[in-house]
């Protein structure tokens, strides 16, 4: 009898190293799963979830309300949202203007005549007629990586009466790192059986809606006009913790940045109380370059390189054109980084950016 418990021990016993060492190696496999940058698609709530060492970073998104698919939210390595909320996850003390800034997005204003920029869900019926609509097609592929993850999508950007003219390819490269995040965004637009018109208009092109925290501070009712004339009201709200100010790789600074060229941008502030920096950067092949910039103290930080005349009163002039089946493709690089970052180091990730562009050819 006492040999069999004997047995049985010894059989209970290795049975419990060999589920423990088991278990070790699953918990070791999930941690190499959580380190580095995770891309996860999930086409039956229409996204696609991005992961930093197991924390959310950002999220592609695509859903029925929206005009045109946008990263949101982007956070900070700390987990601090620095987009708006409003219109999809309104914040107390939110400004409520302008509801087709979400996230980061990528659309125009005069394409073949017709607005991209400014459509939504709060267009009234009757005026749908004016805008366009730019619609996910599918996910071409995902890649996980310790430094990097990617995300690869098709698009078509389609007009009022459903004829779709441009075929869209978009690739994301999102990093972590400490105290920093970044996306890049390479998009390639393609004329489909009709030549396209971006016609020169301000509205555009590379667009981030930003947190309350990194507006300029206001004190009076503004009031803004969208590309088609109709005012939009903005009323000034509490102006505390609201620090939020832009600066120009040529020295540009807050309200004299909007209308000037640029080859970055960079936005300081707090949110929540957390210091933060975010960076736009251009590219010297995209067209356009360097870009002007239609960045607005009330929170929209846009790179704009195709509204030329309407940004420059006239000076200069572009009306980018695409012959049936041209292609252009515009390269940017969103950083975002958490304490405080002067612009020498911006322009050090700047010429890093254009260096690790040139390596992947």
């Amino acid at each position: 009898m006492n040999m069999l418990q004997n047995v049985g021990r010894c059989v209970w016993l290795m049975i419990f190293v060999i589920t423990s060492m088991m278990a070790i190696t699953v918990e070791a496999q999930n941690g190499k799963k959580r380190a580095g940058v995770q891309v996860v698609a999930n086409e039956a709530a229409r996204r696609v979830d991005v992961m930093v060492d197991g924390q959310p970073f950002t999220s592609y998104i695509y859903p029925e309300t929206l005009k045109k698919p946008v990263l949101y939210p982007l956070r900070t390595a700390k987990g601090t949202a620095v987009t708006r909320g409003y219109p999809l996850d309104p914040r107390p003390g939110e400004r409520v203007d302008h509801p087709h800034h979400v996230g980061l997005w990528f659309n125009y204003g005069d394409v073949n005549g017709i607005d991209f920029w400014n459509n939504s869900d709060q267009i009234p019926a009757a005026e749908r007629n004016k805008f366009g609509t730019i619609t996910h097609r599918r996910v071409v592929r995902t890649k996980d990586g310790r430094e990097q993850g990617e995300l690869e999508v098709e698009m078509d950007w389609v007009m009022p009466d459903g004829k779709k003219i441009l075929r869209e390819n978009t690739k994301f490269i999102f990093h972590g790192g400490t105290d920093m995040r970044a996306v890049d965004r390479f998009t390639t637009l393609t004329a489909l059986d009709t030549g396209v018109l971006f016609k020169d208009n301000k509205e555009g092109t590379l667009g981030l809606r930003v947190a309350r925290g990194l507006e300029h501070p206001s004190k009076e009712p503004l009031v803004f006009t969208d590309a088609s004339g109709k005012p939009t009201t903005v009323k000034a709200l509490d102006n505390t913790g609201v620090e939020g100010m832009y600066r120009t790789s040529e020295g540009k600074t807050g309200d004299d940045v909007w209308g000037t060229r640029g080859r970055w941008t960079m936005l300081t502030g707090k949110v929540e109380g957390e210091p933060v920096v975010l960076a736009m950067l251009d590219h010297p092949e995209n067209p356009g370059y360097p870009t002007y910039w239609h960045a607005r103290g009330y929170g929209l930080f846009a790179a704009n390189p195709l509204g030329q005349k309407a940004l420059s009163n006239g000076k200069d002039e572009l009306n980018l054109a695409l012959k049936p089946g041209e292609s252009k493709t515009f390269r940017h690089r969103i950083l975002i980084f958490s304490g405080a970052t002067e612009p020498n180091k911006v322009e050090a990730q700047y010429q890093r950016f254009i260096a690790q562009v040139h390596t992947m050819r």
